[in-house]
């Protein structure tokens, strides 16, 4: 049976072409073990260039182990961390930070899958009391979970808030480079410039194989992560063939090209879903995701054909995901299919 594209995830697609060239070319020969390897170093210097001089960054296998060491940094046991419900360290981690890093999470319920300080606010009333845990550090995914992307002021005003406080900000960016494209900005921008203090930086949902990397915006907070990361069992002994990736994404725009097109196509997706009378399109398209409601009636037939996740079954949402090689074609002819299953329930 011939593999064909869907929408269900992002994670799904293949590795770009020029990522597996630098894979096959970091298959030469012996290179030294656990990230003392000139990969690793000029991969380091990429994300410099990209985050500034002074980030460190430590490369991991998964976004998982990104997530928990870099809020394993910022916490002790104690701690609380703040995070939206929809939140991918609440909702799809299997209860990894609870577990790794001790603290509680708490979670908001947010509409477009955003916090802000007034959302934020209530849950510090109990900072100082010994009977509850600690607020520390609040986590915001960017781009969202459910699609949407926070602009340079909104993580400004949220970091400012909290380092007023003490407190840090996390930012989940497993979809960076689809909130930066979509911004139309620099991903320093976003992040550090912004007060971002610790970044879990993805590479997988972006034609990567295999690898996230965690940036710390504070050198201070280095000082023992290589330590966590080898607790956490995220070292990787031939780290040269997570570098070598990171180093080609980060190298003649590749990453933005990769982002640019997965959007382009959620947006075109958007626009064609938004043309067939029932459908409703619930969130603004803002990166590479699309929230749509569709027929219920229609969704397992159409399934069949293009594979996507069913978000919210209650009311019928869908979740359609692009990717870096999604295409126009790919786009149009999974409109057409909703069409041809709607003309077929007899609700055109």
């Amino acid at each position: 049976m011939k593999p064909t594209k869907n929408f269900a995830s992002d994670n799904n697609a293949g590795i770009h072409p020029e990522i597996m060239k630098a894979i096959v070319e970091a298959n030469q020969g012996y290179a030294p073990a656990y990230g003392d390897d000139p990969y690793t170093q000029r991969a380091i210097a990429k994300f410099r260039e990209h985050f500034g001089s002074e980030v460190e960054v430590f490369f991991v296998f998964n976004g998982t182990g990104a997530n928990v060491l870099g809020l394993q940094a910022l916490t002790g046991s104690f701690n609380a961390v703040i995070a939206p419900e929809t939140a991918h360290i609440n909702c799809d981690e299997g209860g990894a930070p609870e577990k790794f890093t001790g603290c509680k999470l708490y979670t908001v319920p947010t509409k477009d899958g955003k916090l802000n300080v007034e959302l934020i606010k209530p849950l510090l009333d109990t900072i100082g009391n010994q009977h509850h845990n600690q607020p520390k550090v609040v986590s915001i995914t960017q781009s969202t979970e459910l699609g949407t992307v926070y602009t340079a002021e909104e993580v400004k005003v949220i970091a400012d808030f909290l380092h007023e406080r003490q407190m840090y900000l996390h930012m989940d960016g497993a979809r960076l480079a689809n909130a930066a494209a979509g911004l139309g900005c620099e991903m320093r921008k976003i992040t550090g410039d912004a007060g971002v203090d610790v970044l879990s930086f993805g590479g997988t949902k972006n034609g990567l194989m295999i690898g996230e990397a965690v940036v710390l915006f504070r050198p201070e907070l280095a000082k023992n992560f290589k330590y966590l990361r080898k607790q956490g069992m995220q070292l990787a002994s031939k780290l040269r063939f997570i570098s070598a990736q990171f180093e080609r994404l980060l190298t003649n725009g590749l990453w933005l090209r990769n982002a640019e097109n997965a959007n382009q196509m959620a947006r075109l997706l958007g626009a064609g879903l938004e043309k067939i009378p029932g459908i409703t399109i619930v969130q603004k398209v803002e990166a590479n995701g699309v929230f749509a409601v569709l027929p219920r009636e229609i969704i397992p037939a159409v399934q069949k054909i293009y594979p996507f996740y069913v978000w919210d079954e209650a009311n019928s949402v869908v979740r359609l995901m692009n990717s870096f090689d999604t295409t126009a074609e790919d786009v149009l002819a999974f409109v057409e299919t909703v069409r041809e299953a709607m003309l077929e329930k007899g609700l055109l």
